[in-house]
C-alpha cells in the first residue's frame, strides 16, 4: 500500500451534500488501497463523512481541522 496522497478533493466553500458528491465522483478513479485527500470547509462533514465511509465501506485513516479547514485521508475500498 502506498502511504501518497493518490487525489486530493478541495471541497472548501460548498456545503452539504456536495463534498460527499465530488468525494464519491473522485473515489471513482481512485484504485483500492489509494488514499484521497479531501479539504472541507462546511462544519457538517464530519459527521458526512463518518457515515459515508460507514455505508461505502471506505475508511478515514486521517481527520484534523485546522483554521476551519477539515481535512480528511480516506482509503479506498
Amino acid at each position: 500500500m502506498s502511504e501518497a496522497i493518490h487525489t486530493t478533493v478541495d471541497a472548501k466553500g460548498l456545503s452539504c451534500p456536495m463534498p460527499i458528491v465530488k468525494t464519491a465522483q473522485a473515489a471513482k478513479s481512485v484504485p483500492a488501497g489509494e488514499l484521497i485527500e479531501v479539504l472541507a470547509t462546511d462544519p457538517g462533514s464530519v459527521k458526512d463523512f463518518a457515515a459515508w465511509t460507514r455505508s461505502t465501506g471506505n475508511a478515514i485513516v486521517e481527520q484534523s481541522e485546522d483554521g476551519g479547514v477539515y481535512r480528511f485521508v480516506i482509503k479506498r475500498a
